[in-house]
Order: C-alpha cells, then sequence, then structure tokens
C-alpha cells in the first residue's frame, strides 16, 4: 500500500512492473557501454581476455553508480532515477592519452581526474548562481541535439563507411520509432510505460528474418566473468598528460549540473542547483575514481534515460535501482551481455532518436519560461547556441588548434555552458542596471520554483 505523502520518485512499483521497466531503461543505454569498450579494444588492439575484462567492469561500475545516483547515501548521488555510463568524449581522450602515452599513463589521467573533481567542486559550487534557466535551457538544448546526432549514426552509420545509409537499417531505425508511437498511442494505459521496451523487441523481431540479428557465439566461454584489477599494470601520473581529461570535467560538472535540475523538474521533485548537483557531481567523481582503478574511462552521469522517465511518466527512482542490479548482473553473466550485444544497432538507434528527441524538446520547454521580450536574455541564449551548434554542425572546425584548445572548443555542451556563463556575467552581473525594467525575473531566470529562487543562491 503506497503512503500518500511519499513523493512518486521514492514510491517503489511492484516487481513484476519493477522489472520490466528496469530492463526498458538499460535497452536503451546498453550501446553505450558495448560501443565504449569495443572502441577501446579495437583502437588499441586488446586482447580477447582484457576485452571481457573490460566489458564485465564497465557494466558493473556503470550499474553500481546507477545504485549511487539513485539511493545518494552520503551526499553522493542526488536520489533521482539516473544512470551512469562511460562518457562519450572521455572515451575519445583516454584513446589519446593511451596511444601516446601508455595505457598505464591513461589509467592514471583517468585517476587524477577522480580526483579532481573532489578538489575543484567547491568552488564550481559557488558559481551556480551563474547558472540561470537560460543558461541551463540552453544547455539542454545542445545535449539533446548531441545525443540525437550520435544516436542518428547508430541507424545509418558513420558519413565515411562504405555501409552509410544502408536502405535496410534505415528501414529498421525507422520501424522502431514507429512501433514505439504505436505501443504508445494505441495500447492500455498501464501498458505506455513499457512502450520503449516492446518497440525494441518488436523491431529486433523484424530484423531477425532480414539477418540483422546475430546469436552466434551466445553462451561460449566462461559463464561468470569478475573484472580486474589495475589491468594494465600500476598507473603511472603526470598532469600534462592529463589535462584534457582535466579539462573536461569541469564541461562535465556543468553538464551534470543541467541534468539534474532537468531530471528534478521531469520527476516533479524541488531540486535546489547549489544542493542538489554537488551530490551528482560526487558520484561521478567517485565513480569515475574507482572507474580508472578497473582500466575503464571515468564513469559519468548520463541524461539518456531522462526521456524514458518522461515518456513513459514513471518516476521512480526505483526503476533506475532495478536497471543498476540488471548492469551489475549483465557484467557478471557472459551469456547475457551477448544476447543484448546481438540487438541491431539500427534498432537501439530508433530508440535513442526519440528518447533524445524528448530531452531537446524538455529543453526547450524550460526555455519557454525565460522572459525573451528581455534582449539580454536573448543574446545571452543566441550566443550560447552558436557557440555550441558550431562543433556539432561542423566537426572539425577547431582541428588547426592545439590539443587542449581543440578539446574544449570543440565540445558543443561545454561551450554553451562556458559562453553561456560568460554572456550572463556580462550582461546581468556587471555594471550597474540602467533601470528597474532592466532587472533580470527572478521567477522567468531561475530554473527552480518561486520559493527556491534565494535559497539557492
Amino acid at each position: 500500500m503506497e503512503r500518500k505523502d511519499l513523493h512518486p520518485v521514492d514510491e517503489i512499483p511492484p516487481l513484476r512492473r519493477l522489472i520490466p521497466l528496469g530492463l526498458q531503461h538499460v535497452m536503451v543505454m546498453v550501446a553505450t557501454p558495448l560501443s565504449a569498450v569495443f572502441l577501446v579494444s579495437q583502437t588499441l588492439k586488446l586482447s580477447d581476455s582484457l576485452t571481457t575484462n573490460l566489458l564485465s567492469a564497465t557494466f558493473i561500475l556503470s550499474g553500481l553508480g546507477t545504485l549511487l545516483q539513485s539511493f545518494g547515501p552520503w551526499k553522493m548521488g542526488a536520489k533521482l532515477p539516473f544512470v551512469m555510463l562511460p562518457g562519450g568524449a572521455p572515451i575519445i581522450m583516454f584513446l589519446m592519452i593511451a596511444q601516446e602515452h601508455g595505457l598505464q599513463m591513461a589509467t592514471g589521467a583517468v585517476i587524477l581526474t577522480g580526483v579532481f573533481y573532489f578538489l575543484v567542486l567547491p568552488l564550481f559550487a559557488r558559481m551556480l548562481r551563474f547558472f540561470p534557466t537560460v543558461v541551463i535551457g540552453t544547455m539542454i538544448v545542445i545535449i539533446g541535439i548531441n545525443l540525437v546526432k550520435h544516436s542518428a549514426f547508430l541507424i545509418t552509420g558513420q558519413p565515411k563507411a562504405n555501409d552509410f545509409g544502408r536502405l535496410d537499417y534505415l528501414a529498421l531505425g525507422i520501424a522502431t520509432i514507429v512501433l514505439i508511437v504505436l505501443f504508445y498511442r494505441f495500447l492500455p494505459k498501464s501498458w505506455r510505460p513499457v512502450s520503449v521496451l516492446l518497440g525494441m523487441v518488436g523491431a529486433t523481431a523484424l530484423a531477425a528474418p532480414m539477418g540483422l540479428v546475430n546469436f552466434t557465439g551466445i553462451g561460449e566461454g566462461s559463464i561468470v566473468v569478475l573484472p580486474q584489477f589495475l589491468p594494465f599494470g600500476p598507473p603511472e601520473f603526470d598532469l600534462l598528460a592529463s589535462l584534457p581529461l582535466l579539462i573536461f570535467s569541469i564541461a562535465s560538472m556543468a553538464e551534470a549540473t543541467g541534468q539534474t535540475v532537468l531530471n528534478g523538474e521531469v520527476v516533479g521533485k524541488e531540486v535546489i542547483a547549489k544542493r542538489d548537483a554537488p551530490k551528482t557531481i560526487r558520484g561521478d567523481a567517485i565513480m569515475s575514481l574507482i572507474g580508472g582503478l578497473f582500466g575503464t574511462s571515468l564513469i559519468v552521469t548520463s541524461g539518456e534515460n531522462i526521456g524514458i522517465v518522461k515518456a513513459t511518466g514513471v518516476r521512480s527512482r526505483f526503476v533506475t535501482v532495478a536497471a543498476g542490479f540488471i548492469l551489475i548482473l549483465i557484467g557478471l553473466l557472459a551469456p547475457v551481455g551477448q544476447v543484448l550485444a546481438a540487438i541491431p544497432t539500427a534498432v537501439v538507434g530508433g530508440t535513442a532518436v526519440i528518447v533524445f528527441s524528448i530531452i531537446l524538446a524538455m529543453g526547450i520547454q524550460m526555455l519557454r519560461r525565460v522572459d525573451f521580450q528581455d534582449h539580454r536574455n536573448t543574446m545571452i541564449a543566441a550566443v550560447a547556441l552558436c557557440a555550441g551548434l558550431m562543433p556539432i554542425l561542423v566537426p572539425g572546425m577547431y582541428d588547426q588548434l592545439a590539443p587542449n584548445a581543440r578539446i574544449l572548443l570543440g565540445s558543443g555542451v561545454a561551450m554553451t555552458a562556458f559562453v553561456g556563463v560568460i554572456m550572463n556575467i556580462l550582461f546581468l552581473h556587471l555594471g550597474k542596471r540602467s533601470a528597474a525594467s532592466e532587472e533580470p525575473n527572478e521567477n522567468e531566470m531561475s530554473p527552480l520554483p518561486n520559493n527556491q529562487v534565494k535559497d539557492s543562491l
């Protein structure tokens, strides 16, 4: 029996609903850890045993991180329905460091970055008052666009690949989207929360006669896999070599702030950025630190599942608790991971595109609360969008710059946050306001409910 005073985010659904709802979150994001490990393995020519070991570590740590964010013990984790995954940009930086300085140095860079999170967090928390709705909403829009772009490549393949835009992959991706929409529209209301899962299952069934589902190799090798501590040997530490990941961690904190505010809005929970965002970031810090000890790159909070929460209307953080346990099970039981790896990437991509488009729509919804009759807000949003969209729409535009500058400028989310904050300070915090009419409306500028504005500053 549910307590009437219990917030929906703290309610525990019955087990018969909890497991499929948790599995739905896992199936949407399963491509991320799989592709991350396979990219590292293929680029660095790792052995099969090391690849299996990294796959196990990545899934287990993603699961543990998801539990940490969902339960939120000791102010580590936001107590919101979050999942944690290996970050896409950190994987590329990890590979850069490994190729130039070796895997032990790359491992050391991840560990240093985990420590750096904790050292910089107090300073970053003091800066959160420079992240009003106009900045956070713009960040959410850029996050959504970036995620949609990368998800679309799961359907089409990479532009330079020989099979780019294959018609059967396109058809399967579109079929996945159509099935999810049809399930959501015509199923009874009680079944709508699992419409995404049913869409993926239905699309995979369609893919089987097309020859796009490969179950060979399932069940081969060991059944139980345990990750190895320091699989590449003792870590080596070098601040200069670690600089790309250290720079990224600042952008990661800004992104985690936007995700925390957005997640709070989706579940209808009171969120104060200055109080709650550091909890999310501490979870990122501790899991990244542990990840370095087991050979992974940074394990960070992901916005990938927020769209599912919005689409299904299921706000309970215990759904992501279930997802966390499923992720750990995948990491421990090799055949489970092998079955999930058999899901066609076009199906995962079609699912991800619609889920991430929901995140984009939520960013637009957040921006609707901003007073764009005030020209300052219009300019802040316009310039931040410009800075964030350019590296997404024109990849490689900063390739002629130094590596560290390229890393910062090439991240759409990082540039949106950085430029948005600078513009906010320039227009709303520097100099004297010329008239009362120039004062920003706190209720329109704050991502928080009216009674929390002053508390958050």
